[in-house]
């Protein structure tokens, strides 16, 4: 019983081949393509009012320079908010629960800010790792202790978003399960617990959204240090 609660997170495969593949792509296809009429329905003005209101958001903290990267951070966060929200859906799969994923997204993208800093101000982007003021004694042990800090970023990142998502994931399925068990049994309780999953499915429908935003704000918090 322990391990089949784990069996959500396991990859599918059909014939051998991977359906991740396939879940990742399936966000796009909900997404409306563009018209060339002057006229737009409500989903098309919906949607172009949250990625101005979003790239808004992650945009103001930035100067111009930053402005070359609103394309790719609100295209992340309007992907990772469909992957989340999609996985909540019964019957599915949420590729964002896999570390691997996760590390794939952030480490390239902690990767480019880092390179960033490095090529148009290597003086600010090296200062950051030795505070002003720094006694000498403690020079050597704080260059350790920022490098560290530093390098760790996307793992953290990674490590945030599949342990809020996979812990979300494993309460909703130990509460649905003990709805079902207690019904039978004790059907006041199973009310009661099944009251406690609609909260709990209400919450984590804003934990994944608030995932998602986190995700790509701070990726932005780590191109502001760069640039």
């Amino acid at each position: 019983m322990n391990l089949s609660f784990f069996d959500q997170f396991m990859s599918p495969h059909l014939l051998g081949i991977p359906l991740i593949l396939i879940s990742l792509l399936f966000p796009a296809l909900l997404l409306p393509s563009p018209r060339n009429r002057w006229v737009t329905n409500r989903i098309s003005t919906l949607q172009s009012w949250f990625i101005y209101t979003t790239t808004k958001q992650l945009m103001t903290p930035l100067n111009k320079k930053g402005h070359k990267w609103a394309l790719i951070l609100s295209s992340l966060m309007i992907f990772l908010l469909s992957i989340n929200l999609l996985g909540l859906l019964p019957y599915t799969f949420t590729p964002t629960t896999q570390l691997s994923m996760n590390l794939a997204l952030a480490f390239p993208l902690w990767l480019a800010t880092l390179l960033t800093g490095l090529r148009n101000q290597p003086s600010a982007s090296l200062g950051h790792l030795l505070p002003e003021g720094t006694p000498t004694p403690l020079i050597p042990a704080l260059i350790m202790i920022e490098t560290t800090s530093l390098l760790i970023r996307p793992l953290a990142l990674g490590v945030r978003l599949t342990a809020n998502l996979t812990a979300g994931h494993l309460l909703i399925q130990l509460i649905s399960t003990a709805t079902a068990v207690l019904f039978s049994i004790m059907p006041a309780i199973s009310i009661l617990t099944a009251c406690v999953l609609l909260l709990l499915t209400i919450l984590e429908v804003a934990v994944a959204m608030i995932q998602a935003y986190v995700f790509v704000l701070l990726l932005s918090l780590y191109l502001q240090e760069n640039i």
